[in-house]
């Protein structure tokens, strides 16, 4: 195929023709908001028979996805024009139904709760609820910390406000570099350019630009913190972890085992910094150089090339990965132009409703955009898996969310590793694999310290900006293990997570993630391309079940030992060891 068969704008209008003045985008509101006021009705008195729970459900489920459906389309509208006012009106109606959902859920718990034992035991073996066992028992549980209505009814106005106000302050910013004027995600993008020079010039623009605006941000991160912690306070949580491992389903002991793994593998890979920053003549690897590429032709790719290449390389792991990736690119679920007033973080929505996703990014035509946009198909193939599952098994956590993006950039990469036919070829991938190890076990790390520390300190009042500095300059420190010079002291200001009110601490889901995904590929490898089923299989279960259940059920592992994620680390060593060794030959 030619560049002209892959287009670099998506198609939204095979969703709600139209963008944000869709008649059918407004009928579909109407009509969520009917279901909602039924259901609220309907909620009043209810009695939880199995014939009952199991109607509540149903219209739970329909909910649900129709609420996701339209919150979806409306962060794509943002993506592409974040001054839209429509789709800024009908994220704010899908933060109001979200808030009604999550209150007549909330309610639903602490009916369910309130059953004895032996009556709950019967409840759960009636045929209707079959599909609704693993969520009944979550929520059962999720009971005892549930927001009361008061606060609830406030999140949306106050909370996840704090959290749309970010975005969209983030998106308005411009910066100029070398006189052009360039959007947040185009001057990041700026860092895999092949030029010092202009990697540098970003990197102080972007710098100018936070230190004039981080008494803004500082204030809504304070505010974000702040109502999380009277939140939690009101709903008799102590450890700000408590509610980010519920969400990701995961035990202490392994969030504790993953972490101590982390700790004690720093070394190879400040090694690695550092014979990196010594080939770029620096004594220790600058912040700005971290994502510079190696000189190697591999590094310059157009967007038509990446389409064909990712769509070859999932055909050659599975037929329906393949077909997958084909559909993806041929139908337009892709937003790709690099053009100013885009967003500045990639993603991916989900469309339960159609079955569908779309990808966004600003594609910068390098081999790192490539790894970034088959990250993000990722998560799309997450959700084509997923397609027949019952909606209110669909939501995944994140940890496991970032399992599949991982995996599908190891295939990339594996398969480049293969076919690599010189040493200098070879080192340019491994510095490619390394980069993520790096961000995985060294950045996020840092990401989770500093996000510890900021709730512990916003506990005693309001943080200023010159104090989350020193915060985040301490804590990329500690993470990189004093491997990085010039340590962006600004990156709680341009670093999205930590302003993601539905997922505080969206760090370490990450970390997990790449782990897991190790181990699923070494599987792979062995079992050749019939694994494609099994993987799909794990990916369908991502939803109902524990991490550690998951993991047991498809790979035999128990996940709260130290020695699971050793094995995946060693993996990650072994890659510095040899990217040393084939930098000593250059």
């Amino acid at each position: 195929m030619n560049d002209t068969d892959y287009k670099v704008v998506w198609n939204l209008d095979s969703i709600f023709n139209g963008g944000s003045a869709s008649p059918e985008l407004e009928d579909h509101m109407k009509q969520t908001k009917a279901r909602v006021s039924e259901l609220e009705e309907l909620m009043q008195k209810v009695e939880l028979d199995p014939d009952q729970l199991g109607n509540v459900l149903d219209r739970l489920r329909e909910i649900k996805v129709s609420i996701s459906q339209m919150r979806s389309f409306a962060i794509c509208l943002l993506s592409v024009d974040p001054d839209d006012q429509g789709a800024q009106f009908y994220r704010g109606e899908t933060t109001a139904l979200q808030s009604s959902y999550d209150s007549i859920t909330s309610d639903l718990k602490r009916m369910l709760a309130s059953i004895e034992e032996v009556v709950w035991g019967c409840l759960l073996t009636s045929e209707n609820l079959k599909d609704y066992r693993f969520i009944l028992n979550e929520w059962r549980e999720e009971a005892v910390r549930e927001p009361s209505k008061e606060v609830l009814d406030l999140m949306a106005d106050g909370y996840h406000a704090w959290g749309q106000l970010y975005q969209s302050f983030m998106s308005s910013i411009k910066v100029r570099v070398r006189g052009e004027e360039l959007s947040v995600g185009q001057a990041i993008n700026l860092r895999t350019h092949a030029d010092e020079s202009i990697r540098k010039k970003s990197h102080e623009a972007l710098v100018a630009k936070w230190t004039e605006q981080e008494g803004q941000f500082a204030q809504i991160l304070n505010h974000l913190a702040g109502f999380r912690l009277n939140m939690y306070k009101s709903m008799g949580v102590e450890d700000v972890l408590q509610i980010p491992l519920a969400q990701n389903r995961m035990k202490p002991e392994t969030l504790d085992a993953m972490l101590s793994v982390m700790d004690k593998y720093k070394e190879p890979f400040a090694e690695y910094l550092n014979v990196k920053a010594g080939m770029n003549g620096d004594a220790k690897m600058k912040s700005y150089h971290f994502w510079s590429p190696m000189n190697h032709d591999h590094q310059g790719m157009e967007y038509g090339e990446a389409a064909e290449l990712i769509e070859e390389r999932f055909r050659a792991f599975g037929a329906e990965m393949g077909e997958f990736a084909d559909t993806a690119f041929r139908e337009g679920w892709v937003e790709a132009e690099n053009r100013p007033g885009k967003s500045a973080v990639p993603i991916c929505a989900g469309f339960p409703l159609t079955g569908e996703s779309r990808v966004f990014m600003t594609f910068p035509g390098t081999f790192k955009g490539v790894l970034t946009l088959v990250h993000e198909l990722g998560h799309a193939f997450h959700n084509h898996a997923m397609k027949q599952v019952n909606g209110m098994n669909k939501s995944y956590p994140m940890n496991l969310a970032e399992t599949a993006s991982t995996f599908a950039e190891m295939i990339i990469l594996e398969a480049a590793m293969d076919q690599a036919a010189t040493d200098e070829e070879k080192l340019f991938l491994l510095d490619e694999k390394l980069k993520r190890s790096v961000m995985n076990f060294m950045n996020l790390h840092a990401r989770f310290i500093f996000e510890k520390q900021v709730h512990e300190e916003r506990r005693k009042g309001f943080i200023p900006a010159a104090r989350l500095n020193e915060l985040m300059g301490s804590a990329m420190k500690e993470g990189y293990a004093g491997a990085l010079d010039e340590v962006p002291v600004h990156s709680w200001i341009w670093t999205p997570h930590f302003y993601k009110t539905e997922s505080p601490f969206y760090n370490f889901p990450y970390t997990f993630g790449y782990l897991l995904a190790l181990h699923l590929f070494a599987r792979a490898k062995e079992t050749g391309k019939g694994f494609e089923d099994d993987y799909m299989a794990l990916l369908r279960d991502s939803g109902s079940m524990s991490a550690e259940e998951l993991v047991m059920k498809h790979l035999g592992e128990d996940i709260t030992k130290e020695s699971f994620w050793e094995k995946g680390m060693e993996l990650c060593v072994k890659d510095s060891e040899e990217f040393v060794r084939l930098a000593k030959l250059q």
